[in-house]
């Protein structure tokens, strides 16, 4: 009993105690063969395809008229960072759904000759809520990293991606994918984030 007692009250501390660089939980995301089996099936729903419909027109939308998206859609554009985020408490889809999307962004990425370097989840104790953040971070195949016979810069292709969820009270709060490259005389220009996104969307 003394050792439950200690564990909790080892609990609560942490909780107090946590921040960015000390989370309260940090641990690898795990998905089981449940949770596997119904992805597969999800990816050939209505639901997916809708939703990759709606991002893939938001963003046609966002190049000629940016003000005029949706207002559950932000999009990133700075000379190092692109991307998008979804403010999923703002619609109306399910827990389960934007999980699989997360886990359904990811697999498309690694389509594109990418890898996984770490998918791990975080929980926070904030003031007015316990945020969990899941994350997939992706970065190029090392095989395509260089080009020798040329200039033997690195290749960075579109950078490095991560995609992040954000649940606050278990509730999803928003889904954040971006892509991150190198400015530097090392590293070739990464490619257009456009073109990032129509291998994303199939």
């Amino acid at each position: 009993m003394d050792n439950i007692w200690d564990y909790f009250k080892n609990l609560f501390h942490k909780a107090e105690q946590s921040s960015p660089s000390q989370p309260l939980i940090h641990e690898m995301i795990s998905r089981t063969p449940e949770e596997q089996e119904d992805y597969q099936h999800w990816k050939n729903t209505m639901v997916c395809r809708r939703l990759m419909d709606w991002l893939n027109s938001q963003y046609a939308i966002y190049r000629v008229a940016p003000r005029d998206i949706d207002e559950a859609v932000d999009f990133l554009d700075t000379p190092s960072s692109k991307g998008f985020v979804i403010h999923f408490n703002k619609t109306r889809y399910s827990k389960r759904d934007v999980t699989h999307f997360f886990d359904f962004l990811k697999e498309q990425v690694l389509a594109l000759d990418y890898r996984s370097q770490i998918s791990d989840l975080r929980t926070y104790n904030r003031p007015s809520w316990v945020e969990t953040v899941e994350r997939h971070y992706l970065k190029p195949s090392p095989r395509i990293r260089t080009e020798p016979e040329k200039d033997g810069r690195f290749l960075q292709k579109y950078g490095n991606i991560m995609i992040e969820m954000e649940l606050r009270n278990d509730q999803v709060f928003n889904l954040r994918f971006r892509a991150t490259s190198y400015k530097d005389s090392l590293f070739k220009e990464a490619r257009e984030f456009e073109e990032l996104m129509q291998g994303i969307m199939g």
